[in-house]
């Protein structure tokens, strides 16, 4: 494997840079030369949350251009649609099943887009296109902000590292009392499937 480009987008409170901090140190601990960086925006307040995320025998700029990323990793279906565009034409979209409507959509002035306009957006770009139910898998699990392991889980089958390695790297990552419930969340990210 020669490395990934990974972006990872959300927003505030769903634990984007926290996910994209354990899969950079997993990459690390796996050999790989690792960049990231964070845009936080107006994160705290439900805005947008955005971590390039690069890995390879050598990576010269943390920041991928647009066009060329490996994996998308979206944590709600409009911010996979806003960043679309990075994908390049053999990536791949991971998109949990969540709609958070931003203010404009809460006011009426304009709408969220529905499943089939979130599917067109993807399929001018990549056919290899996961939706898959994060929110409701980690709800089922007792608590929805374990999302994020649980989209790791998911998506460690297309990441060429270990899944064990990444397992070990959030066990680390997190204090005591969240750690088997994570490591319970990795596990059920692991198995789940794309809805179709």
């Amino acid at each position: 494997m020669n490395g990934m480009n990974i972006l990872i987008v959300g927003v505030g409170g769903q634990g984007v840079v926290l996910a994209s901090n354990i899969l950079a140190e997993a990459a690390l601990s796996a050999g790989f030369e690792v960049k990231k960086t964070d845009t936080l925006g107006m994160a705290q307040r439900g805005g947008s949350v955005v971590s390039h995320l690069r890995y390879a025998e050598q990576v010269a700029s943390p920041l991928i251009p647009a066009g060329e990323v490996d994996l998308l990793l979206a944590f709600e279906k409009l911010e996979a649609v806003r960043w679309a565009h990075f994908l390049k034409p053999e990536g791949i979209a991971i998109i949990n099943n969540l709609m958070l409507p931003p203010l404009s959509v809460t006011l009426g002035t304009a709408a969220y887009p529905g499943d089939a306009a979130v599917q067109a957006a993807f399929q001018r770009i990549t056919p290899s296109v996961h939706l898959v139910p994060g929110t409701a898998t980690a709800e089922a699990l007792g608590n929805a902000k374990m999302v994020n392991t649980i989209l790791l889980g998911y998506a460690v089958r297309f990441l060429g590292i270990e899944p064990a390695k990444l397992q070990s790297i959030i066990e680390a990552a997190l204090p005591a009392r969240f750690r088997q419930t994570n490591v319970a969340a990795f596990e059920a990210g692991r198995k789940l499937e794309a809805i179709d």
